[in-house]
């Protein structure tokens, strides 16, 4: 019995020697980290409540200085969090290949534009790019400020009451990327399904979150076998059904109405044809020339539902919060909009949103504190040097944009809202990478001025036409472990109507 005991000991002891002594180990483990327990590495470091992932996380980043590692075999992952750092890994196509991590999310969004690598990418960004040009952008205006008048209007209904925001923000933008780039309006009877599908989306990404912390689901084949692959399937079943009956009746509206002309692309990148074309109508054209297949339209169909609402939805839930708890700046929100509009009650036009300077700076401010997208992830294909320590070859790098934007050497009085820190005469001298709000580089967010212009007009809408309350504070926000930012409790205001 005692040979045996010392035969299991000393193979256990082997096993530890070479799973964290051999080459790639040894040099990750010159990379501050947490405390390595005997054979599995940092593996129960993360092994908490979903609740408790996002607070588990900051608390690193306050007790390492921009860099760490987390170790437990065979997966091994750097985490960085400074603007020098950042900027090697984002700033190039050499580490432009996603992380492991989002193979987690590979049978919902396949191999849509935010999971794909190398060709792929690059043949389905060059489709989508025009959907987000400037004369396109234009089109989606005028839908936009239609939705946010029907914002208004829903906040009407509780005008002096609190009510939990987020919801109906969530509604907005769903509706919003529907009638934009899908070409397709929510009917009384699909927004059953909308709602279904907003359900869905939270429910998937608690459930990606659960998967996150118990590292043996890493393991692809352990995954199948267990409960949360059921759970994880039956929403993903729902979501895919809700964006497949919109490509079903954009396509069908397009067949009766006639569908768009080539995408042959100028030396501009600028689609030639009389009218531009939207997202969805410009995938659907795509098809017709054998550029894409039908599951590729869904997959890109899936990945900018998920990115066009979800993470403009979370940018502007927390603009509500602040300029609720901040009424000195919603004021000049406020006077800036009398400056523009007066006292019409007229909508908002392009040349309306632009000398929205005030605003646009709170919206920075907002999505430094709050970055919906609050970390992105990359698997490091070749070794490289970051803070001064070699990187292996394989490592995964998760790039944590919310601990960056709140670092005090970068930002003075760092938690405080000060819109102002965005001015250009302070901004003078601040790294490009130390503000990433919609990543960066050559895969940064195709989207971003989709999303700003969102974010300007349903804000200018409401601040014209309410007053902004706090009920939540900033401080008692907790945040989900989710790929989105997003509050585990309601975030609450008051909407109180103006004089106008």
């Amino acid at each position: 019995m005692f040979y045996i005991l010392l035969i299991i000991v000393l193979s256990l002891v082997l096993l530890h020697l070479y799973i964290n002594y051999h080459e790639d180990a040894r040099v990750i483990m010159k990379v501050p980290g947490l405390k390595d327990r005997f054979l599995i590495g940092n593996a129960l470091d993360i092994f908490v409540h979903p609740d408790k992932l996002f607070d588990l996380r900051t608390s690193f980043a306050k007790q390492f200085k921009g860099i760490y590692r987390f170790y437990s075999y065979p997966f091994k992952t750097i985490n960085i969090y400074n603007p020098e750092d950042v900027e090697i890994i984002l700033s190039s196509m050499k580490f432009s290949e996603k992380s492991y991590l989002y193979l987690f999310m590979k049978p919902w969004l396949a191999d849509g534009l935010l999971l794909s690598s190398g060709a792929k990418w690059q043949k389905r960004r060059k489709i989508l790019t025009p959907a987000f040009h400037f004369d396109i952008l234009r089109q989606f205006h005028v839908i936009m400020e239609e939705n946010s008048k029907r914002l208004t209007e829903t906040l009407e209904q509780s005008a002096g009451d609190t009510v939990n925001i987020t919801p109906v923000i969530t509604e907005y933008t769903l509706n919003t990327i529907c009638e934009t780039a899908m070409g397709t309006k929510l009917s009384d009877e699909t927004s059953a399904a909308g709602k279904s599908y907003k359900n869905a989306l939270l429910t998937l990404g608690a459930l990606l979150a659960e998967r996150f912390i118990k590292v043996y689901l890493f393991l692809e084949f352990i995954f199948n076998l267990s409960s949360l692959k059921q759970k994880q399937q039956k929403y993903i079943d729902i979501i895919q059904k809700f964006t497949a009956d919109v490509i079903k009746n954009r396509k069908a509206y397009l067949e009766q109405n006639g569908l768009i002309n080539s995408t042959e692309s100028n030396d501009d990148g600028v689609y030639k044809k009389k009218k531009k074309a939207a997202f969805l109508d410009l995938l659907l054209a795509a098809e017709n020339e054998g550029k894409i297949d039908r599951s590729g339209i869904q997959e890109e169909v899936d990945t900018f539902m998920f990115e066009g609402h979800d993470t403009t939805a979370s940018g502007i839930s927390f603009l509500f919060l602040m300029l609720a708890n901040h009424p000195n700046e919603q004021e000049k929100v406020y006077q800036e909009m009398k400056s523009i509009f007066g006292d019409s009650t007229r909508t908002a036009t392009t040349d309306d949103l632009a000398q929205m300077k005030y605003l646009e700076l709170c919206i920075k401010e907002t999505l430094r504190l709050y970055p919906p997208v609050h970390f992105v992830a990359r698997v490091l294909n070749e070794k490289v040097t970051l803070s001064n320590y070699t990187i292996p070859a394989g490592t995964e790098c998760l790039i944590h944009i919310f601990d960056l934007h709140r670092r005090e050497d970068l930002y003075k009085n760092a938690l405080a809202f000060e819109p102002e820190r965005f001015l250009p005469e302070n901004s003078v001298g601040r790294h490009p990478y130390a503000y990433v709000p919609f990543s960066a580089g050559p895969r940064n967010c195709i989207g971003k001025k989709f999303a700003m212009m969102e974010m300007k007009s349903a804000m200018s809408a409401v601040i014209r036409r309410y007053r902004l309350e706090a009920i939540t504070k900033p401080e008692d926000v907790r945040f989900a472990g989710d790929l989105i930012l997003r509050s585990i409790n309601p975030i609450y205001v008051k909407t109180v109507k103006r004089n106008i």
